[in-house]
Protein backbone atom coordinates (compact mmCIF):
# COMPACT_ATOMS: atom_id res chain seq x y z
CA UNK A 1 0.00 0.00 0.00
CA UNK A 2 1.39 3.36 -0.99
CA UNK A 3 0.30 5.02 2.28
CA UNK A 4 -2.11 7.64 0.81
CA UNK A 5 -5.39 6.74 0.01
CA UNK A 6 -5.55 3.18 1.60
CA UNK A 7 -4.84 5.14 4.99
CA UNK A 8 -8.10 7.49 4.71
CA UNK A 9 -10.31 4.34 3.98
CA UNK A 10 -12.46 2.36 6.66
CA UNK A 11 -11.04 -0.99 6.63
CA UNK A 12 -13.23 -3.78 7.21
CA UNK A 13 -11.85 -7.57 8.14
CA UNK A 14 -15.39 -9.60 7.83
CA UNK A 15 -15.11 -13.43 9.25
CA UNK A 16 -18.20 -15.12 7.93
CA UNK A 17 -18.87 -18.90 8.78
CA UNK A 18 -21.42 -21.01 6.95
CA UNK A 19 -23.03 -24.18 8.45
CA UNK A 20 -21.73 -27.15 6.16
CA UNK A 21 -24.98 -27.69 4.91
CA UNK A 22 -25.49 -23.84 3.46
CA UNK A 23 -22.23 -23.57 2.04
CA UNK A 24 -23.25 -23.19 -1.16
CA UNK A 25 -26.44 -20.61 -0.04
CA UNK A 26 -23.40 -18.65 1.62
CA UNK A 27 -21.72 -17.92 -1.08
CA UNK A 28 -24.36 -17.38 -3.57
CA UNK A 29 -25.70 -14.63 -0.59
CA UNK A 30 -22.06 -12.86 -0.77
CA UNK A 31 -21.99 -13.32 -4.51
CA UNK A 32 -25.06 -10.89 -4.10
CA UNK A 33 -24.23 -8.55 -1.13
CA UNK A 34 -20.76 -7.90 -2.14
CA UNK A 35 -21.20 -5.77 -5.52
CA UNK A 36 -23.50 -3.47 -3.32
CA UNK A 37 -20.52 -2.17 -1.88
CA UNK A 38 -19.70 0.12 -4.38
CA UNK A 39 -23.35 1.79 -3.79
CA UNK A 40 -22.36 3.16 -0.25
CA UNK A 41 -18.70 3.90 -1.51
CA UNK A 42 -17.00 0.62 -0.78
CA UNK A 43 -15.18 -2.37 -2.29
CA UNK A 44 -13.67 -5.46 -1.80
CA UNK A 45 -10.00 -5.47 -1.58
CA UNK A 46 -9.31 -9.15 -0.87
CA UNK A 47 -12.01 -11.89 -0.92
CA UNK A 48 -10.65 -15.45 0.71
CA UNK A 49 -12.53 -18.48 1.34
CA UNK A 50 -11.31 -21.67 3.48
CA UNK A 51 -11.11 -25.49 1.03
CA UNK A 52 -14.24 -26.62 2.16
CA UNK A 53 -15.70 -23.09 1.47
CA UNK A 54 -17.16 -23.25 5.15
CA UNK A 55 -15.69 -20.06 5.94
CA UNK A 56 -14.98 -16.64 4.20
CA UNK A 57 -12.74 -13.68 4.91
CA UNK A 58 -13.33 -10.76 3.15
CA UNK A 59 -11.16 -7.20 3.50
CA UNK A 60 -13.14 -4.15 2.78
CA UNK A 61 -12.80 -0.86 2.83
CA UNK A 62 -15.04 2.43 2.25
CA UNK A 63 -14.32 6.08 1.43
CA UNK A 64 -16.33 6.87 4.78
CA UNK A 65 -17.58 6.00 7.77
CA UNK A 66 -21.10 7.07 6.76
CA UNK A 67 -21.27 4.48 3.57
CA UNK A 68 -19.85 1.74 5.82
CA UNK A 69 -23.09 2.49 7.77
CA UNK A 70 -25.39 2.86 4.93
CA UNK A 71 -24.06 -0.18 3.76
CA UNK A 72 -24.93 -2.22 7.01
CA UNK A 73 -28.22 -0.49 6.89
CA UNK A 74 -29.00 -1.35 2.80
CA UNK A 75 -32.11 -3.35 3.07
CA UNK A 76 -30.85 -5.36 0.17
CA UNK A 77 -28.85 -6.88 2.03
CA UNK A 78 -31.35 -8.35 4.71
CA UNK A 79 -33.53 -9.07 1.54
CA UNK A 80 -30.85 -11.32 0.05
CA UNK A 81 -30.41 -13.36 3.58
CA UNK A 82 -33.93 -14.05 3.73
CA UNK A 83 -34.09 -15.32 -0.07
CA UNK A 84 -31.07 -17.23 0.20
CA UNK A 85 -31.97 -18.51 3.52
CA UNK A 86 -28.47 -18.11 4.67
CA UNK A 87 -27.87 -17.19 8.74
CA UNK A 88 -24.80 -15.16 9.33
CA UNK A 89 -22.12 -16.00 11.67
CA UNK A 90 -19.03 -14.04 12.12
CA UNK A 91 -17.23 -10.97 13.93
CA UNK A 92 -16.74 -8.00 12.07
CA UNK A 93 -13.67 -6.14 12.61
CA UNK A 94 -12.78 -2.64 12.11
CA UNK A 95 -8.70 -2.46 11.35
CA UNK A 96 -5.46 0.21 10.12
CA UNK A 97 -2.68 -1.31 7.98
CA UNK A 98 0.35 -1.96 10.96
CA UNK A 99 4.37 -1.42 9.58
CA UNK A 100 5.69 -5.20 9.09
CA UNK A 101 8.32 -3.66 11.21
CA UNK A 102 6.34 -2.27 13.35
CA UNK A 103 6.86 -4.12 16.79
CA UNK A 104 4.23 -5.94 18.71
CA UNK A 105 2.95 -5.50 22.01
CA UNK A 106 4.58 -8.91 23.00
CA UNK A 107 7.93 -7.90 21.54
CA UNK A 108 7.78 -4.81 22.75
CA UNK A 109 7.82 -6.13 26.36
CA UNK A 110 10.39 -8.75 26.11
CA UNK A 111 12.79 -6.57 24.68
CA UNK A 112 11.78 -3.92 27.93
CA UNK A 113 12.81 -7.29 30.06
CA UNK A 114 16.59 -7.70 28.90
Amino acid sequence: MDGTETDKRIRIVAVIDFPRPLVEAGQRYESLVLPLLADHGGRVDQRLRTPEGCTEVHLLSFESREGYESFLGDPRRSAYQESTGVELHGRVLEVQEVSVDEPTAATSRSDKAR
